[in-house]
């Protein structure tokens, strides 16, 4: 489908329903963050006021645990799989996010500068009846997982061709501190283990949507 396409899906479902939750998900570097901010600019089109917009952007990626969280679990070098994610956390603001609001409620965010997620760096006002949220496990079929899965209104999986995925994965890895060589072993031994955990979710999507 076209980028027009899924816009008018999305208008389509926010006319019916009072509340609607979008979920994009996608294996590590398929595009989900640029196919979210693509949709929120083209809903956001006739209102350039963020606090009257009616369509927002939430990423997984704000829910990262801590390096120091991680560290005590033992798992800083699986950061990026399932189990190091406040997934409870995120189900939870995804479901307030659907309740009537009367002031701005701010979601994290991640900062890719320092890898680590940022408290309050996102308002979402009452104004919002949408939300498109994106991250790699919401079809995921385990405890946490499957409380997002019940807040989305509908869940896409992005599918991308792969050798451009995993050069586009690579390069941002560089782009952020890592030398070439760190950069493809942790694609290899970390993003990869993960991909092939989300593709594996495919079927439970609603659409599927090829990406550029």
């Amino acid at each position: 489908m076209t980028l027009p396409e899924l816009v008018d899906r999305i208008e389509r479902m926010s006319a019916r329903q009072s509340v609607v939750v979008i979920g994009i998900v996608g294996a590590p570097g398929v595009g989900k963050t640029t196919l979210a901010e693509q949709l929120k600019a083209s809903l956001n089109r006739d209102e350039s006021d963020p606090e009257q917009q009616r369509f927002a952007h939430i990423p997984l990626d704000g829910f990262h645990l801590s390096d120091q969280e991680l560290t005590r679990l033992g798992l800083l070098e699986r950061k990026g799989a399932p189990g190091t994610f406040d997934a409870y956390g995120y189900a939870a603001l995804l479901k307030r996010l659907r309740e009537p609001r009367d002031s701005a409620v701010y979601a994290p965010g991640f900062e890719r500068t320092i890898e680590q997620p940022m408290a309050g760096v996102i308002p979402v006002y009452p104004s919002v009846r949408t939300v498109i949220t994106e991250g790699n496990y919401l079809l995921l079929d385990r405890p946490g997982w499957r409380e997002v899965r019940a807040q989305c209104t509908e869940v896409w999986y992005c599918e991308q061709d792969e050798e451009r995925r995993l050069e586009r994965l690579t390069q941002r890895h560089i782009l952020f501190g890592k030398s070439h060589a760190a950069a493809a072993e942790w694609v290899e031994r970390v993003d990869e283990s993960n991909a092939r955990l989300i593709e594996a979710t495919k079927s439970r999507a609603d659409l599927v949507v090829r990406v550029e």
